[in-house]
């Protein structure tokens, strides 16, 4: 029986050789297109960064691949498990170069919008250095202004301190011509006292102590009766004649008084408080006015200057006795000859 088996075997034709080769042959192929598989993921890997999950599972796969290998080697599994497995990872393997394709197609596309942003942002800063280079233009303009005005500024402040120092100095020289002006006046107000005093002495002599003429501090003060009569302005002959003497007293004190001096003589005529009556005045303002201006026209037909006369009306607001009395309205109603200052 020995004897027939070996003569069955070694008629029988042996295929083991053959299948060895082609297995051989397959796995050869297996591990070329591995190898290229392993090539073309590991340019994807360089291209497309941040894809590490991916290349795990593919790594996974390999390494499944690998074992089942093995394991056909160790004669666990048939070769067409083996070739459909191969198959499926190869298809798994092409999905994912498809994914991986699409995923770099994505970025170069996301790349390109980059480029395009980034050619826009270009044109904004070029934009903003346009803008950044006219301010700094407009800041120099401004900085040269600012200095323009700060050496102006300088010229005025010298100008104020040399102004300031010409106003005092002319203060100065003021106050000294203020006070020479005072001196000269109060030398004046004397030279001015005397001659009054001189022409009230005159008066006095002239006119003698008659009740209805006095003399009130400065002033020589006339019963409105010695002019005029009740409620008129016309001078009377008696008052003429009063007049008469106080104007030669006045043109022979004009001689004298020295040009310079502005002296004057103040017509004040006076009113008592009780209104008029008549039809010529309207108010004691109209009737002490009137009174007042034609003692002064008559003293000028008599030949005093008339720059040196002034007529004043004062009604019955200035009043030397406040009785209700006929002899309070007496004395309120009179004028008055005052030697002053213009």
């Amino acid at each position: 029986m020995a004897l027939a088996r070996g003569r069955r075997s070694e008629g029988a034709f042996n295929y083991w050789p053959g299948f060895v080769d082609a297995l051989s042959t397959l796995v050869l192929s297996i591990v070329f297109l591995l190898s290229v598989f392993l090539v073309v993921q590991f340019f994807l890997s360089q291209e497309v960064t941040g894809k590490d999950k991916a290349l795990e599972q593919l790594n996974a796969k390999i390494a499944q691949l690998t074992e089942l290998l093995s394991l056909e080697k160790l004669g666990k599994l048939s070769l067409d498990d083996q070739v459909s497995q191969l198959k499926a990872g190869l298809a798994s393997a092409e999905s994912e170069r498809d994914r991986m394709k699409g995923l770099y197609e994505g970025l170069a596309n996301a790349g390109n919008d980059a480029q395009g942003k980034t050619a826009e942002l270009g044109k904004a800063l070029d934009s903003e250095k346009a803008v950044s280079a006219r301010a700094l233009a407009q800041i120099e303009v401004l900085n040269q202004q600012i200095s323009a005005l700060r050496r102006q500024l300088a010229a005025l402040e010298e100008a104020l301190d040399a102004s300031e120092k010409r106003d005092k100095e002319s203060q100065n020289r003021i106050a000294d011509l203020g006070s020479r002006l005072n001196v000269a006046l109060a030398q004046r107000v004397q030279e001015l006292s005397r001659y009054r005093s001189e022409f009230f002495g005159r008066l006095r002599a002239i006119l003698g102590n008659r009740p209805d003429i006095r003399v009130v501090g400065d002033r020589f003060v006339f019963q409105s009766e010695v002019f005029f009569d009740t409620g008129q302005a016309t001078l009377l002959p008696e008052g003429r004649a009063e007049l008469d003497t106080v104007a030669a007293a006045l043109i022979e004190l004009d001689k004298k008084i020295p040009a310079e001096i502005a002296w004057v003589l103040r017509v004040d005529g006076h009113t008592d408080v009780r209104p008029v009556n008549g039809p010529n005045f309207k108010s004691n303002w109209d009737l002490s006015s009137a009174r007042a201006i034609s003692v002064v026209q008559y003293l000028i037909s008599l030949g005093v200057p008339a720059q040196r006369l002034v007529a004043a009306g004062f009604a019955e607001f200035q009043p030397l006795d406040t009785a209700n009395t006929e002899e309070a309205y007496k004395r309120n109603r009179r004028i008055e000859l005052k030697l002053t200052e213009r």
